[in-house]
């Protein structure tokens, strides 16, 4: 018996009651009529879509690079040059941290504006991002960190931001310093009227 003779006697031994599917079986035949999406499918789809909506005011487009070793600084007008210092040597405690290390630009595009909305939803005023920084300037941490400086700008309640001192993170990591929220406005008034009467 030769060699191709014995092969094809092995493979008919191994496929034993093995049958060929059948055509209108066939889940990838291009003539079945396809079935619509289901409640669930369409849900997800939708959520998505509006998720995808939600942080379209954070632009992608080109952003000036920041040079590696430059920190990172911003304030709003009325903002005390005093609260900068501060929040830069850690005067004020993080209340909430967000990595952002070695993350895709794309994630954290979207991850942000839910970042910042929550903490301001829930009173926090000093938070810290961890976002990496790259030696060269068009590196992946670097180019995040320069668009990070841009984004967080575009947010009302950032008051602002600074690079973190190399116990934080170094400028690694940047300090946030958002708004009091209305609320917590109300419960200031309250403390001071009962203070003064």
């Amino acid at each position: 018996m030769t060699q191709s003779a014995r092969d094809d006697q092995d493979f008919r031994a191994m496929m034993g009651d093995v049958r060929p599917l059948s055509r209108n079986g066939n889940r990838a035949d291009p003539g079945r009529p396809r079935r619509s999406p289901t409640e669930a499918q369409l849900a997800r789809r939708n959520s998505a879509q509006a998720e995808g909506e939600g942080d379209s005011f954070l632009s992608d487009d080109f952003v000036d690079l920041i040079a590696p070793f430059d920190p990172l600084e911003y304030r709003r007008d009325g903002i005390q040059q005093g609260v900068v210092d501060r929040l830069r040597h850690g005067g004020y405690t993080a209340q909430a941290r967000l990595h952002l290390l070695r993350r895709p630009l794309a994630e954290c595009r979207r991850i942000l504006p839910g970042f910042i909305q929550e903490a301001y939803a829930h009173d926090l005023r000093s938070v810290l991002i961890v976002h990496g920084r790259g030696r060269e300037i068009d590196s992946a941490p670097n180019v995040l960190r320069s668009y990070l400086a841009k984004w967080l700008a575009q947010f009302e309640e950032v008051q602002a931001f600074v690079s973190a001192q190399q116990a934080d993170g170094g400028l690694g990591a940047t300090w946030v310093m958002l708004r009091k929220s209305e609320r917590a406005r109300a419960a200031n008034r309250e403390r001071q009227q009962k203070r003064r009467g």
